[in-house]
């Protein structure tokens, strides 16, 4: 059976909250990209979550919270994750913290591990449905495991569509890219996913931000870490020189060189926040089967263009 249609009504998003009451798995906007949420302390409706992705067991998921208060109740926090949670929530970033021994999500979602990852979305949407339905709501990205993110309601229905119970529909989101997934269950703040906060503004907060060494071989400890993830259908080419026959190109800034059978700009001006709100939604409109790759200008390292980077290398990397 398709998945509901829902809008952003009082009674639509009540309509959202008693599937999810329920134990259904339904698709919300946050203003990262389009989540699909299951009760995060209701073990089956977590499994469902896994299943319509089809999604690694050992892969963590992000639970959501209506308010930052909530974390106390579920992660240990210190006076560096309460200063971080009051500078950056409602936002694009995701905590890593360890568990309360009475902590009520269940253990799938964090993956056995003894942490939990925690986000408030700032969407207003998103903030309405998880206080609606008054429990954290996990929420990996709504669409199928290492596919290309979904930024806009008919993403998610095009994927997802007979998997899910509903599709509530909150528009484009805004940021684009997935949030900052930041570890602070250990001494030293760990960057475990570059996304929506920057890594300079977290830097600014919190001083040096140390960074995975190497993923070879040890389970994830925050989604979005898999080598390869966020992929299209069709090869995917970084640091271009010159077009391949057959190939689409994703521009940036300048022009880009001549030959490719289209262009899809993700910014004219070089504006990395207009490039990351574009980046998904730009990769799912080449992903098709008329060109034989598609290639990507390159993205400045520093800001959202971290960020960007990231998921382009994920998705140019082999598939498993």
């Amino acid at each position: 059976m398709p998945a509901r249609a829902l809008s952003s009504s009082s009674a639509d998003i009540a309509e959202a909250a008693r599937l999810l009451r329920r134990g259904e798995v339904i698709a919300f906007p946050t203003e990262t990209v389009y989540g699909l949420g299951g009760d995060a302390t209701n073990d089956r409706a977590v499994a469902a979550i896994f299943a319509a992705k089809g999604r690694p067991r050992f892969n963590p998921l992000i639970s959501h919270l209506a308010a930052p208060e909530a974390a106390a109740d579920l992660a240990l926090l210190d006076e560096r994750s309460r200063g971080v949670a009051r500078r950056f929530w409602p936002g694009p970033l995701t905590l890593v913290l360890r568990r309360r021994a009475d902590c009520p999500i269940s253990l799938l979602a964090s993956a056995g591990l003894d942490t939990v990852a925690l986000r408030v979305p700032a969407h207003p949407v998103a903030q309405a449905l998880l206080a609606a339905a008054d429990r954290p709501i996990a929420a990996p990205s709504a669409n199928r495991s290492g596919r290309i993110s979904p930024t806009a309601a008919e993403h998610v229905a095009s994927e997802l569509g007979d998997r899910i119970a509903a599709i509530v529909d909150g528009g484009a989101a805004a940021i684009g890219v997935e949030s900052t997934v930041l570890d602070l269950s250990g001494e030293r703040p760990l960057l475990l996913r570059p996304g929506g906060v920057t890594v300079e503004a977290l830097t600014a907060s919190l001083g040096p931000i140390d960074e995975p060494r190497s993923e070879a071989g040890v389970a994830p400890r925050a989604p979005g870490m898999l080598a390869s993830h966020y992929a299209p259908n069709l090869p995917l080419r970084l640091e271009i020189g010159e077009a391949l026959p057959g190939e689409a190109v994703l521009a940036f800034g300048g022009d880009p060189p001549p030959g490719f059978a289209e262009i899809r700009w993700l910014s004219r001006s070089g504006d990395l926040a207009e490039a990351a709100a574009n980046l998904f939604a730009a990769l799912r409109a080449l992903d098709r089967p008329d060109f034989s790759g598609i290639a990507v200008m390159p993205i400045p390292e520093r800001g959202l263009g971290r960020a960007i980077n990231d998921r382009l290398r994920r998705a140019a990397a082999p598939r498993p």
